[in-house]
């Protein structure tokens, strides 16, 4: 799901600066591009007091522009402070080389591409184990129960790690979080792999799910901080591209290793190597230097030592000398901006706040979205996708795990015409058909199996419909969270 730096404002917020009047704020979060042909809509609100707001989600990493700076409604990412008029689309973007972008984008984005990759290798290991012939184990007979916790074990995983990493977050890092996260998917993944037994096996699924939820959490953060402003939303949107390429690549794993006894063990074991590229690719790169300033900005050290090493990891990651002066320049101004939201969260802003007012209405309206969509059984389609086309008719192992390869690839085609198309169709009707065509889907693949059993390519059609219309209905809704 790609995206670019482009930004829209989505509240509008009344920040007090004691050297000058209040004027309203723009916050702006991560939209998609119109490298892409995208022009971004907005959505705002008015609202009271909003500035209890993670200051990472700011959109002034490491802009060169002075911290009193607009960002204009087409701009990209800009320092947030105010400004007497916005800046034009062709204000300062900050010089890059791509070749100092790639490998702390690429990393982290292994995070990604180990998450899509379990679902994609879910989807064939479910067949493998259960079969008396390839599972390669005695315990093969498992009940509906068991085999839903092997599935869902990662996501339980996933959840757990999720509210683990919240309260700690800032405390690690970006770097660090990183890094236990692909030692979490390492020791999944072997303990998977070399499972003697049920209870191990969903130890090591448990385990491997730790690693999504820190691995969701820090990848697109660690990117959003490093990046250079002009890119950070195409980097970021990627990163969701990386999660239907392990998908996909998940699935040709499955494909290639259907037929080999205890095959299910090398799809899992797969994610290894992968898990350790990523741990070892993180730990070579520096830590965020806005996660550094925040620590000196919360007290937790000398500011003079924290924005030194600020300014050398900011250095390294554009690949420049040591200290050099567009490193400090950036530092400084980003220091600026991280002391006056850290001063208005502190003083101001409370959480609840978000479940009051034009707040709660946003609040209700995006995590609606994001609920309803995983609901609607989107994991279990792609999860159970093998079974499901084993039951259509292809009851070979090798010739569902192979089709299974198909929907991948018309799921990251449709992902694609998705970005592309969304402008020119529109949010409102691509959302209406999206869930419109969920719902055709989720009832065509219901009738197959009570009534149109005779016809297995009414599973197979109505299995691609639902990625098909899935895909464009979690674009319009990544966008409305992002504020396009």
């Amino acid at each position: 799901m790609a995206c670019s730096a482009t930004t829209q404002p989505l509240l509008n917020l009344e920040l007090s600066r004691s050297h000058q009047p209040k004027k309203p704020l723009s916050l702006s979060f991560c939209s998609f591009s119109n490298k892409l042909g995208l022009s971004p809509k907005s959505v705002s609100h008015q609202a009271k007091d909003h500035s209890k707001i993670d200051i990472f989600s700011s959109p002034s990493l490491f802009s060169s522009r002075k911290p009193r700076s607009l960002v204009a409604a087409q701009s990209d990412y800009s320092s947030g402070e105010d400004a007497e008029s916005p800046l034009p689309d062709s204000a300062y973007q900050e010089p890059f080389s791509w070749s100092s972008v790639i490998l702390p984008f690429l990393f982290p984005a292994l995070g990604g591409l180990l998450f899509g990759y379990d679902i994609g290798a879910t989807s064939g290991a479910t067949i493998s184990l259960q079969s008396p012939e390839l599972s390669g184990t005695t315990w093969f007979n498992l009940s509906a129960v068991q085999l839903g916790l092997v599935v869902s074990g990662s996501l339980y995983g996933a959840l757990l790690g999720s509210l683990l990493v919240y309260p700690i977050a800032d405390f690690l890092g970006r770097r660090r979080e990183l890094i236990i996260a692909a030692l979490l998917y390492v020791f999944g993944g072997v303990l998977t792999a070399y499972a003697p037994g049920l209870s191990v096996l969903l130890v090591g699924r448990l385990l491997y799910g730790l690693g999504f939820g820190l691995a969701m959490h820090g990848a697109p953060l660690y990117i959003a901080e490093t990046c250079p402003s002009q890119i950070r939303g195409t980097l970021i949107s990627l990163k969701e591209l990386f999660i239907v390429l392990g998908i996909l690549l998940g699935y040709f794993v499955g494909s290639f290793q259907i037929n080999a006894v205890g095959g299910w063990r090398y799809m899992y074991g797969c994610s290894v190597p992968i898990a350790l590229l990523m741990g070892l690719g993180i730990w070579s790169l520096p830590p965020s230097p806005r996660w550094l300033l925040l620590r000196a900005v919360q007290g937790k050290g000398s500011l003079q030592e924290y924005k030194e090493k600020a300014i050398v990891a900011l250095s390294k990651l554009r690949g420049r000398a040591p200290g050099d002066e567009a490193s400090e320049k950036q530092i400084e101004d980003t220091l600026i901006s991280v002391k006056s939201a850290y001063m208005e969260q502190e003083s101001e802003g409370n959480i609840l706040e978000v479940f009051q007012g034009p707040s709660l209405k946003a609040f209700i309206i995006g995590g609606g979205l994001v609920l309803f969509q995983q609901i609607t059984g989107q994991p279990s389609v792609l999860y159970y996708a093998g079974s499901i086309l084993q039951s259509a008719g292809f009851s070979a192992a090798a010739d569902a795990t192979r089709l299974s390869v198909v929907v991948g690839l018309f799921k990251l085609v449709m992902t694609w015409i998705a970005v592309v198309k969304v402008d020119d169709l529109g949010r409102r009707p691509l959302l209406i058909g999206g869930v419109g065509g969920i719902a055709l889907s989720l009832f065509l693949l219901s009738a197959y199996y009570k009534f149109l059993g005779g016809l297995p390519f009414v599973a197979v059609a109505a299995l691609l419909l639902y990625v098909g219309c899935y895909q464009a209905n979690i674009i319009w809704a990544y966008q409305l969270a992002n504020g396009v």
